[in-house]
């Protein structure tokens, strides 16, 4: 049975096709780790994308996303990358461009209009502004949001917190206010164990017994097995419980039982007018 979609394409032949039908327009190609990636003029970058939509052999027709990467150390630190996807032929492209904060990218909305939302989010999480989109707004912070979240630069804990007020019963935003630092972490495996203290940490310090789990070196358990804990002496025995005492449990006398004058059966008076007959009963 054959399969419904088409077979993967390999990339054999993708980057030399490419280079005869975008000519000066490619700048550099690369195929990397199964990808093939495209790196193409800014300036030019709707007419690279419209011939490899539409030319034979290449067909990329759709968009699938439209992603950044922020590069600070270049002096175009942002790469814009147009992930296409050939359904045709079931292959992937990479097309990528370079820009900094303050040049735009044309968009490519005119080719595909989902890149409308798409060039949103780049623009929003980045920065990155492009020429051309009616509709550049943000689309995933909140309204009067400042600064651009996935900057290498900005903060983790951003520049403002919003909060509710029990005062004002309402949203407000205000600077950040961090009541504690931030925890280091040190990202050591459990098993393996720390490098620092706990509190509690002492009780392990003395190897275990022959044979029992610990954590101590084979050298410290060899020289607790050659040495003799000294056996200690029994505990004294608590007065009132020892042997001969007068504790719960023990055989002594106490004095209950013992004889005493008053211990004598209680003598009842002698009724006269009672006679006792064979049967018990009071006549």
């Amino acid at each position: 049975m054959r399969a419904p979609a088409p077979r993967y394409a390999p990339n054999d032949g993708v980057i030399e096709r490419a280079e005869d039908v975008l000519g000066d327009m490619l700048l550099h190609a690369q195929d990397k780790v199964g990808e093939v990636a495209l790196f193409v003029d800014r300036d030019r970058l709707p007419a690279a994308l419209q011939a490899l939509r539409d030319t034979p052999g290449l067909e990329y027709q759709q968009l699938m996303e439209i992603a950044g990467v922020d590069y600070p150390q270049r002096p175009e630190r942002f790469e814009i990358v147009y992930c296409l996807l050939s359904l045709t032929r079931n292959h992937r492209v990479q097309v990528r461009v370079a820009t900094d904060e303050d040049t735009p990218v044309p968009t490519v909305t005119t080719l595909w209009p989902v890149a409308g939302w798409l060039e949103r989010e780049v623009y929003d999480l980045f920065g990155v502004l492009f020429a051309g989109n009616r509709d550049l707004r943000r689309i995933l912070t909140d309204y009067g949001f400042r600064g651009h979240p996935l900057r290498k630069d900005f903060p983790m804990t951003g520049f403002t917190e919003v909060r509710y007020s029990e005062e004002e019963k309402r949203v407000v935003q205000q600077p950040v206010d961090l009541p504690q630092d931030f925890r280091n972490f040190d990202f050591m495996s459990s098993w393996e164990g720390t490098e620092y203290a706990l509190p509690g940490d002492e009780k392990g310090a003395l190897p275990q017994a022959k044979g029992a789990m610990t954590t101590a070196s084979p050298d410290k358990v060899r020289a607790a097995g050659t040495t003799e804990t000294p056996a200690a002496a029994p505990k004294a025995p608590d007065s009132s419980y020892a042997k001969g005492g007068s504790g719960a449990g023990q055989t002594a006398q106490t004095g209950a039982g013992l004889p005493h004058e008053g211990n004598k059966p209680e003598s009842k008076p002698v009724d006269p007018t009672v006679i006792p007959t064979k049967a018990g009963q009071n006549q």
